[in-house]
């Protein structure tokens, strides 16, 4: 059997990084201390590495990098048969879920992953999430954008940083693990995306499309307006309580929201419990919301409503075309 060959796409983050008089940095020739890691690892596919022109602290990301990550995996597509993605934790499933809008009908892995502490410092996770990653993006089963992280594969757009300092770094809350490692890896076939068209997209992205709006006592109307005001925002995701709750008795603020949907703005409500779904109808909190226009985000991740809302955006699709894709599932990402 031909061996299966992988690119490794070095985009930034901890994993690649050094200690310095002023913390992390990027270290020097990362991609050489790559390529002798796997050297010294039997077992491994075959892979090569690309390193971004410019790593970036994965702390400073912004939409057009996600354009960026997604051109150099489809400039390669067709030469590799699977791709890891190493990036910085604090956004990699803000990353993943926009690639997995972006890749619609991937037919290939797409693994993102990293570590909490630099590759070659001491009890680094760095060498335990690559070679996992790397052995699974060699698995022509998955077919799909997900990330792997102290021993877990977690489909991408359902998963959330859910611990700063813990080597099982990610979460995916409402969905269940698509692999897990243990002596051996563990696929779990009838939780895989099945095979879709491919519908590849790279658009441009207007940093200020999409805003986000949590849900607190004391919200207020002028607050709501302040943050809509800006002509560019065309997408908001509304963080509500409960299964999708927002205060129903503050009229100025329902008819804020109001005026933005009237205008055009897609307002999609997610809840910010960690576990569970937005159901609107479920109390009248929640219907007046649907009354005025707003979308039921079902049981979309922030990370994933936002990436969504972005993407349809930035393809050129009208208010209506968007909310109707909230509708249903495009890749996975709703339960």
């Amino acid at each position: 059997m031909t061996q299966r060959r992988v690119l490794v796409l070095y985009v930034g983050g901890t994993i690649g990084m050094a200690p310095s008089a002023q913390g992390y940095r990027p270290m020097a020739d990362f991609a050489g201390v790559l390529r002798r890691q796997f050297a010294a690892c039997a077992g491994l596919p075959a892979c090569e590495i690309v390193e971004m022109a410019e790593p970036i602290d994965s702390a400073n990301l912004q939409p057009a990098h996600w354009r960026a990550i997604a051109a150099e995996l489809v400039a390669r597509w067709d030469e590799w048969d699977g791709f890891v993605v190493l990036h910085g934790t604090d956004t990699m499933a803000w990353t993943a879920s926009a690639l997995s809008f972006m890749l619609l009908g991937a037919d290939k892995p797409v693994i993102l992953s990293g570590a909490q502490i630099p590759l070659g410092q001491p009890r680094s996770d760095a060498a335990a999430n690559l070679q996992g990653a790397l052995a699974l993006a060699a698995d022509p089963r998955i077919r799909e954008v997900a990330i792997y992280f102290g021993g877990r594969l977690l489909r991408g757009n359902r998963s959330s940083k859910a611990h700063a300092d813990r080597f099982a770094a990610f979460d995916s809350p409402n969905c269940l693990p698509l692999a897990e490692a243990g002596i051996g890896i563990v696929v779990h076939d009838d939780r895989l995306l099945r095979p879709a068209a491919r519908d590849f997209a790279l658009p441009a992205f207007d940093r200020a499309a999409v805003a986000v709006l949590t849900v607190h006592p004391g919200l207020s109307a002028p607050a709501v307006e302040a943050l809509l005001g800006d002509p560019a925002v065309r997408g908001l995701v509304l963080c509500s309580y409960g299964v999708g709750n927002a205060p129903d008795a503050d009229a100025q603020l329902l008819a804020a929201l109001g005026a933005a949907v009237a205008r055009g703005v897609v307002v999609v409500n997610i809840t910010q419990c960690v576990t569970g779904s937005v159901v609107q109808g479920s109390y009248a909190t929640g219907a007046a919301l649907a009354r005025i226009g707003v979308v039921a985000g079902g049981d979309l991740t922030l990370e994933a409503a936002f990436a969504k809302l972005h993407v349809l955006i930035a393809r050129g699709l009208d208010a209506e075309e968007i909310r109707a894709h909230f509708g249903r599932t495009l890749c996975g990402e709703l339960g």
